[in-house]
């Protein structure tokens, strides 16, 4: 069949522009012609399609066996036939034959394009999804659009998000063109694109917020070992820096506040307490019961558990509003935090 010139430089065109390769395109559209072969030679097993990657000239093969009597046209030639076209061959020998229907270049274009839309479609597709895969686990900036429902739909630029009523913060309300962070929880691969689920509620988002600032977490010096968060009041990140002259705490707060107070305004005003790490569970607990000052602690490791006692001006600040400190203390330390004041501990003879 004559060239379609036209065809080849279209697809160089799409390669160019779409980043999609051209043989991609041709291989799909050779598939889609040899399944519109079907209908006219009532099988395509033995169909071949081939489109000249030069000169998109398309002609459509069928491998026929050499027969003395032929019983099947579509899969056999006989072997008087076979001697024009293929002396070399014998009976028993499969031959490819030119089969190309006369209308096909009008099924040839109408294929190619129906091919072409939807791979670009795919492709493109793919892409998004790849690109917005490699995002998952990390940190993203998104433009609020709308509420649906109690739902927030985000756009991140080629897609939106979702963020769902429970990844939200309690008392947290967004007006459409707010920018924000997010921490992307999935994304998934449909046929409408990629579904991208995000969060403002995961502590991880706490972590990659440090990272983006602070330089010394993001190099590996300071070292986020732990991290306890009730979104939207207070979380507590233990840090331990690998070396001696950085000050770990000193780092993430950064010159008068800066660094840390960039992450509480990005979370609204959530409190973040920053401590020293340390592997030793008793110093470790002290510090994690900050702002509050300890007078003991003593832990007991195979249990996981710990008392400790604190001044008795300091208790109530060191259980917390609501207990929040102590427990936010006892999910960073991985301890079960049992607290007393002086009085009590004497008391209970603590």
């Amino acid at each position: 069949m004559n060239g379609n010139k036209e065809l080849i430089d279209a697809l160089n065109q799409i390669e160019r522009e779409k980043d999609i390769s051209k043989d991609i395109l041709l291989e799909a559209m050779e598939n889609s012609l040899v399944a519109a072969c079907k209908n006219h030679f009532g099988k395509a097993d033995n169909i071949k399609v081939n489109i000249n990657r030069e000169s998109g000239a398309v002609n459509v093969y069928a491998e026929r066996e050499i027969v003395e009597t032929v019983t099947d046209p579509v899969t056999q030639i006989s072997v008087v036939e076979a001697r024009l076209k293929f002396p070399r061959n014998d009976i028993g020998d499969i031959v490819s034959v030119e089969v190309t229907p006369k209308n096909f270049g009008r099924i040839a274009a109408q294929k190619a394009k129906q091919v072409v839309v939807q791979k670009i479609r795919e492709e493109e597709r793919k892409v998004l999804y790849n690109q917005y895969y490699s995002k998952e686990k990390d940190v993203v900036t998104g433009i609020v659009q709308r509420y649906v429902g109690n739902n927030v739909s985000i756009n991140l630029g080629k897609v939106d998000a979702v963020l769902a009523e429970n990844e939200q913060v309690k008392g947290e309300h967004f007006r459409p063109t707010d920018r924000i962070k997010l921490y992307v929880l999935e994304v998934k691969d449909t046929t409408k694109g990629p579904k991208i689920t995000v969060s403002r509620t995961h502590p991880e988002l706490v972590k990659r917020l440090f990272e983006s600032e602070v330089a010394e977490v993001k190099d590996g010096t300071v070292e986020i070992k732990s991290i306890s968060r009730e979104s939207g009041s207070r979380t507590k990140i233990a840090v331990y820096s690998n070396n001696p002259d950085v000050d770990p705490v000193g780092a993430c707060v950064g010159i008068n506040g800066a660094r840390v107070n960039a992450i509480v305004n990005e979370l609204r005003g959530e409190k973040i307490d920053i401590i020293n790490w340390s592997e030793d569970p008793a110093i470790l607990i002290e510090n994690a019961l900050s702002p509050a000052k300890v007078v003991a602690v003593s832990v007991d490791v195979a249990e996981k558990s710990a008392r400790v006692i604190v001044p008795d001006y300091q208790l109530s600040l060191a259980i917390g509003k609501e207990g929040q400190n102590a427990r936010l203390a006892a999910r960073l330390t991985g301890f079960k935090i049992d607290i007393k004041s002086e009085t009590q501990a004497d008391e209970i003879g603590w």
